[in-house]
């Protein structure tokens, strides 16, 4: 089955909202087999909707639309659906006491234009909205199905995984089970190369990469029969992966790179500081992310000055003079120092140029150092990353933990505590 997502709402065209519903529901279809091939934005002008309606149903077999459902006159999406099918709208009485229970609630009275979100097309099927004023509603018409949701991400959501996709179901062809695998230390492109030939032969499952903030996602995905033979499948792959990649994979599911450390941390009882500078304390905050951190974290510090770095973590004042704040030498020093400041198992530090100026030939923009003290043993790591100033400080954070996560493996902390 084919399917298009119909995004209505001007806000949306002007940039003030970010579109983030159509990416959560062709993921939710690509999981049970249905596959999104056009995505569609358009304006609250009844015209361009009814084209965009037009345009969708001559490709897709089935058309989803969030916005549009809301109180005022401009919200639409409804009545032009409506008028597409050519089906007169009729009063829903249980979505209009729902309403007002709700709206009593909140102690709002209903107005006229909330009334108005209790019309639906005739014959259509209503999905409830426990989160709103808006329920959404399914028309099928001609082999043809469209499904109007709201535009809150916080409304839309809940009525998709309740009611929507156990609809959706009937049209599934047996079953799509995804596996994910979380990796970072490699860029996706050295990464392709290492699966190249893997990635090339297969077809079921399928294999797909993609980059997210500073670490790659693999999914695998299997289409088979039942849950079971689908495991199956991506059994031999994932293999296959793993064995390439080894420690460059970190987790999988929706594990993250903070609780995968934050757990190294607290079962070997590895106490930790951390010195920052061009990150200005986004390290720390990763390492804090995960719950019971509090009995091994014990301190972060932001050196922006080199009078901080001289003052509060010991680093030498001719370190600075000969090789600068931004330097291999400076980030082990910070390093070291936050580790006996703190008197930590492990010290680790950042030191970087975030720009957008002040980089030189020699020291672009970009260019960011770690440092790494584990009980007494010094490491350093150069790294370099393209960028706006935001993005650089989010990469070099991230890229700091997930060196300490190998660094630790290395020194045999990836072992199991018994």
């Amino acid at each position: 089955m084919k399917a298009e997502i119909i995004a209505v709402g001007t806000e949306l065209l002007l940039g003030d909202i970010v579109n983030t519903n159509a990416q959560y529901i062709a993921r939710r279809l690509a999981d049970i087999g249905i596959f999104v091939y056009h995505q569609t934005v358009v304006g609250d002008n009844p015209d361009r909707v009814k084209k965009a309606y037009e345009i969708a149903f001559n490709r897709a077999d089935i058309v989803i639309t969030t916005g549009g459902l809301g109180p005022t006159k401009d919200d639409l999406t409804k009545e032009i659906a409506a008028e597409y099918f050519q089906k007169k709208l009729q009063l829903d009485e249980a979505s209009l006491e729902a309403m007002k229970e709700y709206l009593l609630r909140r102690n709002h009275p209903i107005t006229e234009g909330n009334k108005k979100q209790a019309y639906f097309p005739e014959g259509a099927i209503i999905v409830k909205n426990d989160n709103g004023t808006a329920p959404g509603c399914i028309i099928e018409e001609d082999k043809k199905t469209m499904i109007l949701l709201p535009g809150p991400p916080r409304e839309m959501i809940p009525m998709l995984e309740s009611q929507v996709l156990p609809y959706l179901s009937q049209y599934q062809e047996g079953t799509l089970v995804s596996k994910v695998l979380r990796i970072c230390g490699i860029g996706e492109s050295a990464m392709e190369e290492l699966i190249e030939d893997i990635m090339e032969k297969q077809s079921n499952p399928t294999i797909a990469p993609y980059a997210k903030e500073g670490e790659v996602i693999l999914r695998i995905t299997a289409k088979a029969q039942d849950e079971d033979e689908a495991e199956k499948l991506i059994f031999p792959v994932e293999e296959q992966l793993r064995s390439r990649l080894q420690n460059y994979i970190y987790g999988e599911g929706e594990v993250s790179l903070e609780e995968v450390v934050g757990k190294m941390l607290i079962d070997h009882k590895l106490t930790i500081a951390t010195a920052e500078s061009c990150s200005g304390g986004l390290l720390a905050a990763k390492i804090i992310n995960y719950p019971g951190i509090s009995s091994v974290f014990m301190e972060g510090v932001i050196t922006y000055s080199n009078e901080a770095k001289i003052q509060r973590l010991g680093v030498k004042p001719e370190t600075l003079q000969t090789y600068g704040a931004v330097s291999r030498e400076t980030a082990g020093e910070m390093a070291a120092g936050v580790a006996k400041m703190g008197n930590t198992d492990i010290g680790i530090s950042i030191t970087g140029i975030a720009g957008p100026t002040g980089g030189t030939a020699e020291k672009p923009v970009g260019l960011i150092y770690a440092g790494l003290s584990i009980k007494g043993k010094l490491h350093t790591k150069e790294l370099f990353f393209k960028g706006d100033r935001q993005k650089l400080r989010n990469f070099a954070a991230t890229q700091t933990l997930c060196w300490l996560r190998q660094m630790l493996i290395e020194e045999g902390y990836d072992r199991q505590i018994k």
